[in-house]
């Protein structure tokens, strides 16, 4: 589906590991977010053919709302929220299957793969993540290297640290 006229919102929110700012449509589906306070940024993240003609500053209420629950401990609150991104069919499989990956401990990009319905698609699992437009929501920083090691995140490695730190006490508690 190709978008040429519609205008996409963008709101953010301060978050304990920075400013996290969302890009999303008038039915609040989310095309890109992340730590960032620069829309323009984000907005260059959405594929051509979804991003629209036009970012305006906006409420957001349920893009916020979701994320600040995740802050406040519903880990959950994000993968209730729908997200639009565009590629091929794996990414579109590995993206999709990120979705239902829990909070909790990683998982590794091999097992990804596995995931998405293509156990030799290591290099597919991290592009997949690299590709990922909408962190949070397709929380590609619940993956890592096979032996723990983070690999890499479009926010920096201390946000992910974070992330997965928050993750994994609150699925031991």
């Amino acid at each position: 589906m190709t978008i040429t006229s519609q205008t996409l919102g963008w709101a953010g929110v301060d978050t304990p590991d920075g400013r996290f700012t969302a890009i999303f449509d008038e039915d609040g589906v989310v095309y890109a977010s992340g730590w960032t306070d620069d829309p323009a940024y984000l907005h260059n993240l959405v594929a051509p053919s979804l991003r629209g003609d036009a970012l305006e500053d906006r409420d957001g209420r349920e893009v916020i709302a979701a994320v600040e629950a995740y802050y406040a401990g519903d880990l959950d609150a994000p993968s209730r929220i729908r997200v639009r991104q565009t590629s091929g069919p794996f990414l579109t499989a590995a993206w999709a299957a990120l979705r239902q990956v829990p909070a909790g401990p990683p998982v590794t990009y091999t097992e990804l793969a596995e995931l998405a319905g293509n156990p030799a698609a290591i290099r597919g699992a991290a592009s997949c993540c690299a590709r990922n437009a909408a962190a949070l929501f397709v929380p590609c920083h619940r993956v890592v290297r096979i032996g723990g090691a983070l690999g890499g995140f479009r926010y920096g490695l201390d946000v992910k640290q974070s992330l997965i730190d928050r993750e994994v006490a609150a699925a031991a508690a």
